[in-house]
């Protein structure tokens, strides 16, 4: 049994996807997942499972939602050591930024250089990212809700879906996975 974290993007935001962790729990139980534990209203599901391929989870895990839920939700799976590099690998922790201001973009595959490369010219500071493998580490001393550099503006330049995390969930998702 391998163990997994299930990042669902854009349920119960803005009352759109509504989906009770009660619920999204026994989906994933229903599934013939194990261990699955929820962590906040933004679903992010840690969970065991047999199969190995995090591909053929994210399609498991989205048809059970259409099937159970009649919608269509994003799913991006990780396992704990991808997190926990994910946590290594923060430029910005290393320089020492407030960490209330920081996320991660996990996206669904690394982006082609070319199109990372079209994104230099692009400068809107204070907000700040840096791109690693298919991770996005921002900085936005703003806050996220005024950010010009958030999800929706990479889904559209790289032409792929993501979804975002602030710094605390990231580490805390870290935590409940490591544990058991």
């Amino acid at each position: 049994m391998g163990k997994f974290i299930a990042l669902l993007r854009g349920i119960n935001v803005s009352g759109q996807k509504q989906i009770k962790m009660t619920d999204l729990k026994s989906l994933f139980e229903d599934l013939n997942f194990t261990k699955v534990q929820t962590y906040i209203q933004s679903g992010n599901v840690i969970f065991s499972a047999k199969e190995k391929s995090p591909e053929k989870l994210e399609e498991k895990i989205s048809w059970g939602i259409k099937k159970k839920f009649g919608f269509d939700v994003q799913v991006i799976v990780i396992n704990p050591k991808e997190i926990e590099d994910t946590l290594k690998s923060n430029p910005f922790i290393k320089r020492k930024k407030d960490s209330d201001k920081l996320y991660v973009i996990f996206l669904s595959a690394a982006p082609l250089k070319a199109v990372i490369e079209s994104l230099r010219a692009i400068n809107y500071l204070p907000e700040e990212y840096k791109i690693k493998g298919r991770y996005i580490y921002l900085f936005v001393p703003n806050g996220y809700g005024k950010a010009k550099l958030n999800n929706n503006f990479f889904e559209n330049k790289f032409q792929m879906f993501g979804t975002t995390r602030n710094w605390k969930t990231v580490n805390k998702l870290f935590e409940l996975s490591a544990s058991k």
